[in-house]
């Protein structure tokens, strides 16, 4: 793993075989809401210009991921109400970012794709947040992000787990 002043900061804060304690679990947990702030704070700003939210930020990521994805299958990925995503979906329709189409065998099924604006306006979104992950993977190294990878994985409430890993892993990737 390469040096630099903040590893050899993290170094500094005790024997990491006491990674259970109360002090460590805090100190990871006010990580995690830094770290958040930092990975959302570019999109944020460039959300902001146009009026728009994270609940946006996270539409257009997964309907980016996942073209043709039915308005049913974004709410259980959201986790959202149908109310809730009408909010989100009325204005980045309206825009021109997100198209609604019927699907093939049922009409009232409702299909999202990204225009190419919308797909443009992803992008740079994402972008911001892929350049501060590669710099932070290339600092910390591979063993770190093995590590990153398997901890937030198991963030993740168990009975859930495994479709989310599976659907995060094996969505297409329009970025490769």
């Amino acid at each position: 793993m390469p040096d630099s002043p903040t590893l050899r900061a993290l170094r500094r804060h005790g024997d990491d075989r006491l990674f259970l304690t109360g002090r460590k679990l805090r100190e990871g947990a006010e990580l995690m809401f830094f770290a958040y702030r930092a990975f959302t704070s570019d999109p944020d700003r460039i959300l902001h210009e146009r009026g728009y939210g994270r609940a946006h930020h996270r539409a257009l990521h997964f309907i980016g991921r996942r073209p043709g994805i039915s308005v049913a299958g974004l709410l259980d990925i959201l986790g959202i109400t149908k109310q809730s995503l009408a909010r989100v979906l009325r204005p980045l329709t309206e825009d021109g970012l997100v198209d609604s189409i019927p699907g093939e065998k049922d009409r009232r099924q409702r299909l999202l794709t990204l225009t190419e604006q919308g797909r443009a306006f992803e992008g740079a979104l994402a972008e911001a947040q892929r350049e501060r992950l590669a710099r932070a993977f290339r600092e910390a190294g591979p063993e770190a992000v093995a590590g990153f990878r398997a901890v937030t994985a198991l963030m993740i409430d168990g009975d859930a787990r495994d479709d989310i890993l599976g659907m995060v892993y094996d969505a297409p990737d329009a970025t490769e």
